[in-house]
């Protein structure tokens, strides 16, 4: 798939919004509309949609993770494990 051949004027997908939905559902890929020769929105698959906010999710706690590595706030996975058996927060 060229990604100059997903980009669309508004017009095509208001006289072709059918067709641009079917295409998006069979794996074409995204779908970049512009207005004015601007690039305006982006248009996806639903599942598409779903795996980018899951990868995002996961991005965010891995920065999360990271920040709190170089904060210090860590604590060794032996006593992480014997906290959680016990009940009570790792120190």
């Amino acid at each position: 798939m060229k990604f100059s051949e997903q980009v669309k004027p508004i017009s095509y997908l208001k006289a072709h919004a059918a067709a641009v939905i079917r295409d998006l559902e069979s794996g074409g890929g995204p779908v970049v509309i512009t207005q004015n020769g601007e690039a305006k929105a982006v248009l996806q698959d639903v599942v598409s949609y779903e795996q980018t906010q899951e990868t995002l999710a996961l991005l965010q706690i891995l920065a999360l993770g990271k920040r709190q590595i170089e904060e210090g706030r860590v604590v060794p996975a032996e006593e992480a494990i014997e906290a959680i058996r016990r009940g009570r927060e790792p120190r």
